[in-house]
């Protein structure tokens, strides 16, 4: 897990380079999760801990570490790719630079499935560069691995496409993962029904906690180990440090399980999940003995048979219909510090108000997202917030969507989108703007 957060005098050179940040307001919350067709495996503990026990010895050959730009990190991406190309899997490296130094990202796509509802999994396979990294994250890049062969061994044909990915250079600021979502075409990321985040699965004395971003996927996890007569807490340490946030910042359903790091077990967490209170879930976070003997293995096999749980629950989606589209893709300055600027969409040809759930796309390109305001008005000149300003919002680029009650709106007419830049220092632009009825 990644602990830096960014600043503002890399904003600019973010903008030349289209940014390594993707962000934007939380989507609209998904569907209730649909009951799953097939049950899931069993993840077998073994499985996942031989390749703990690979990802230590890698880490023993290069040096102590596999971290970004090191031979260790390279060797442990080697190791998951081969293990995906003879299991089936579709398996491509997608490199960045970052510090100086290539990094990589391994994507694996299992064949099949509507490619129009693609279901994501992934963790970062980077370390420090203090030690192994084998709670963080070689947990959550274990765990994922092996539900991925366990998806080749059944032979699992979901309705959803599945596709898993491991980052790089997580713990130099989510760099690989917003590398990632960055370089998908905005049609692409539409088509992402769920990234499921995996990081630090195994701490060794760990609580179980739960993201709390989308209702479906969290209410999967958390039924999950109801069934089990464990309890869960809301996920807050990491809120934001891990390959979660760029998905969330573009606007896809997230949500993710994690055991804990520095912060420490209170008296009542210990009491209903055991362990040491007073002490930090994961005393190796960052360090050198963050080794294969750093792991809690009813944890770490807990959460793997939670992982297959949810990839077999959330892949049996239904697929929505997609409504009427209108769009505006002309790209309009946004005036550093200057007056609102505004995109035009003309919808014409439909009868009475505009739906309760407006899909307001917006795709705006620029360094400082919290410098905006961006709101929709309606023909009659009603406006309708979207974003407000926020000066400590330092990550850039809006780019989701938001659902809007516009049920009191005549349908017909000329909408805006109209963006207002309140601070000095940073400049973008509209990229495109579209509603969907």
């Amino acid at each position: 897990m990644n602990s830096s957060a960014p600043r503002r005098a890399a904003a600019a050179a973010a903008l030349a380079l289209a940014g390594l940040l993707v962000g934007a307001a939380p989507a609209a919350p998904a569907p209730a999760a649909p009951a799953p067709a097939l049950a899931a495996p069993d993840i077998p503990l073994a499985n996942v801990k031989a390749h703990l026990t690979q990802l230590q010895s890698i880490a023993t050959a290069n040096g102590g570490n596999r971290a970004h730009g090191r031979t260790g990190y390279k060797a442990s991406i080697d190791y998951v790719k081969a293990k995906l190309d003879a299991a089936g899997f579709t398996t491509s490296l997608q490199q960045f630079t970052s510090s100086g130094a290539t990094g990589y990202n391994l994507i694996a796509d299992w064949p099949g499935g509507d490619a129009n509802q693609t279901l994501m999994a992934g963790s970062h396979l980077d370390s420090v560069g203090a030690g192994a990294g084998i709670n963080d994250n070689g947990s959550g890049s274990a765990a994922v691995l092996e539900t991925a062969l366990a998806v080749s061994r059944a032979q699992f044909k979901p309705e959803k496409h599945l596709r898993f990915g491991w980052w790089g250079a997580e713990e130099l600021g989510l760099v690989g993962s917003k590398y990632y979502v960055n370089n998908l075409p905005a049609a692409e990321r539409s088509k992402i029904s769920g990234y499921l985040n995996f990081d630090m699965i195994g701490s060794p004395n760990p609580g179980y906690f739960v993201y709390d971003d989308d209702p479906a996927i969290e209410k999967t996890f958390k039924d999950y180990f109801a069934g089990l007569s464990i309890p869960t807490e809301i996920e807050t340490e990491g809120d934001g440090r891990s390959d979660h946030a760029p998905f969330k910042n573009a606007g896809v359903p997230v949500g993710g399980l994690f055991t804990g790091a520095d912060y420490t077990k209170t008296a009542a967490q210990a009491q209903k999940w055991g362990g040491t209170a007073g002490q930090a879930f994961d005393r190796c976070y960052h360090s050198s003995c963050d080794t294969a003997a750093n792991i809690n293995d009813t944890a770490l096999d807990r959460n793997s048979d939670a992982i297959a749980h949810a990839i077999w629950t959330l892949s049996a989606g239904t697929t929505t219909p997609p409504g009427d589209v209108y769009e505006n893709s002309a790209d309009v300055a946004i005036p550093d510090n200057g007056a609102a600027v505004t995109s035009t969409v003309n919808v014409t040809g439909r009868t009475g108000n505009a739906p309760a759930t407006l899909k307001v796309g917006v795709d705006i390109i620029h360094t400082w997202r919290g410098d905006l305001v961006v709101d929709l008005v309606a023909p009659d000149g009603t406006v309708y917030n979207l974003k407000p300003f926020s000066s400590s919002d330092s990550a850039d680029n809006v780019q989701t969507t938001y659902t809007v009650n516009a049920s009191s709106e005549v349908a017909n007419g000329a909408w805006k989108l109209s963006v207002q830049d309140k601070a000095a220092w940073d400049t973008g632009y509209i990229n495109s703007f579209k509603l969907t009825f």
